[in-house]
């Protein structure tokens, strides 16, 4: 039986809907990866120059499933979050998500888009057909939940 696919939207974001964020990464990332950041994390960087928060909710539901966080400064822009609930993962919520963030960076002038990923994560296919390319790895960087390290993966690509 074939999986029903909800249509979503996605709509800009403010420290308003934090709630829902942090809902998300709680279950996208949980305790599992390591990579989650914190509500006051969110909350401090959300009312910097060239950050913005992206929602995707579906069509007939206030229920945030899932965001982006991305900031552009002059001409790079950088992901720093991308999360999806795994209740609708392999959806194309998360490619909706992406390819906001590059339509967006290339409307403000970015010439590069870039993210840094945990190497073995599943989402470094995602990115990888969207055009990204590893430029750089940063060697222990994510710690797991056990203690064990995992290194990260910089992927950028042009706009």
């Amino acid at each position: 039986m074939a999986t029903l696919i909800r249509p979503i939207q996605l709509h800009a974001g403010s420290s308003a809907d934090l709630d829902g964020v942090m809902r998300v990464m709680e279950a996208a990332f949980g305790s599992t990866y390591g990579e989650a950041w914190t509500r006051s994390q969110c909350a401090g960087i959300l009312p910097m120059t060239g950050v913005a928060l992206m929602l995707a909710r579906d069509d007939d539901c206030r229920d945030t499933i899932g965001f982006s966080l991305f900031r552009t400064v002059a001409d790079d822009a950088e992901l720093l979050l991308l999360a999806v609930h795994p209740d609708r993962h392999r959806q194309g919520i998360g490619a909706r998500l992406l390819d906001a963030f590059i339509d967006r960076a290339r409307t403000q002038g970015a010439r590069q888009v870039h993210l840094e990923v945990r190497d073995g994560n599943p989402a470094v296919a995602m990115y990888t057909a969207h055009g990204f390319a590893p430029i750089g790895r940063r060697t222990r960087y994510y710690r797991g939940p056990g203690g064990e390290r995992f290194d990260a993966i910089t992927l950028a690509r042009k706009t």
